[in-house]
């Protein structure tokens, strides 16, 4: 047998016996999630599952296979058409994840479940309000002091920074609420449990503690990166009316939300880098009001969820579960 098919038999037999074992031997692929309402969703390449933690101490365990167009189409699995896609599918999965985890802490409360179409008006609302706040402020903002910053660049430039001090100011105020601190926990019990994970450590609660809630690939940090990258395309554009620089501002929002997806992929790929490291210092250093120290049971929920999701993925007898009280 030559010796890089023998090498491969070995490590193929390893992976199988860590998985007769129950454990999880770390692969190439970046898994990551996201927090909902009491729980944590993590998601794979073809799968993604979402555990709740319940008001009486039980966890709800739901899982599905993810059809992503990425995987059936070769064109859009192209640098940065990628990150377009990518965006809209995590929107769409972050919707149902976010309705799962509100129905089952409804359903314990003896109240109606939310509809798809309920969750979509909220997505809409929410929608609109980051366009006002980030796209007509900031603009609104630029106008006002058009006439002190003598050039188009440093007005542009203006814009930039404007929207970074929203959006700061926006987190800040959002953390004071004790419901969204809860959802920062568990944001924070995410990357912990991921951390563990790509460290090649069993996933226990002892050792997600020691992990930090810092990720460079977090979705905080790629919100940073659309502010930074969009403050580096708008500067380029010449003068406009008013309506022209917003309607400028969203048809470039695709192209921005692509490169920002291949920065954010590339800075968690090679943080040994110094210069991407560099780059990812001020993404991190916002995920301080993104997220909380959790506790040992929101751990527990963030490990429920990644050990499901790698069972799917490694073990193609392993089927979805519906919904599953553990």
């Amino acid at each position: 047998m030559p010796p890089f098919r023998h090498l491969s038999f070995i490590i193929n037999l390893s992976r199988r016996n860590a998985q007769e074992r129950g454990d999880f031997v770390a692969d190439n692929y970046q898994y990551g999630g996201q927090a909902v309402i009491e729980g944590v969703m993590m998601r794979g390449r073809h799968h993604y599952a979402i555990a709740v933690r319940k008001e009486n101490n039980t966890t709800c365990v739901m899982s599905e296979q993810i059809g992503s167009y990425t995987q059936k189409n070769r064109f859009l699995r192209l640098p940065f058409i990628r990150g377009i896609v990518a965006l809209g599918e995590s929107l769409v999965l972050g919707l149902k994840s976010l309705q799962y985890s509100a129905n089952q802490l409804m359903e314990t409360e003896g109240e109606e479940e939310l509809s798809f179409w309920e969750i979509t008006l909220m997505m809409i609302f929410a929608i609109g309000l980051t366009i006002l706040l980030f796209v007509a402020l900031p603009l609104f903002l630029r106008s006002l002091v058009a006439k002190v910053l003598p050039g188009t660049f440093w007005r542009n430039l203006f814009e930039g920074l404007s929207r970074a001090v929203i959006l700061v100011i926006y987190i800040s105020v959002i953390s004071l609420l004790s419901d969204i601190q809860r959802v920062f926990a568990y944001h924070g019990a995410e990357h912990k449990v991921i951390h563990t994970y790509e460290a090649g450590e069993e996933l226990t609660v002892d050792n997600a503690k020691s992990k930090t809630t810092l990720h460079p690939r977090c979705g905080t940090s790629f919100l940073l990166y659309v502010v930074m990258v969009s403050a580096l395309v708008f500067s380029f554009l010449g003068e406009q009316t008013f309506l022209m620089r917003f309607a400028s501002r969203l048809l470039l929002l695709p192209l921005i939300a692509g490169i920002s997806y291949e920065l954010i992929k590339l800075s968690g790929k090679h943080q040994s880098f110094i210069l991407w490291r560099i780059l990812s210092w001020p993404g991190l250093m916002l995920q301080h009001l993104t997220t909380r120290e959790p506790d040992d049971g929101q751990l527990e929920v963030a490990i429920l969820a990644l050990k499901e999701v790698l069972s799917l993925e490694n073990n193609n007898n392993v089927l979805p579960i519906n919904n599953q009280e553990v």
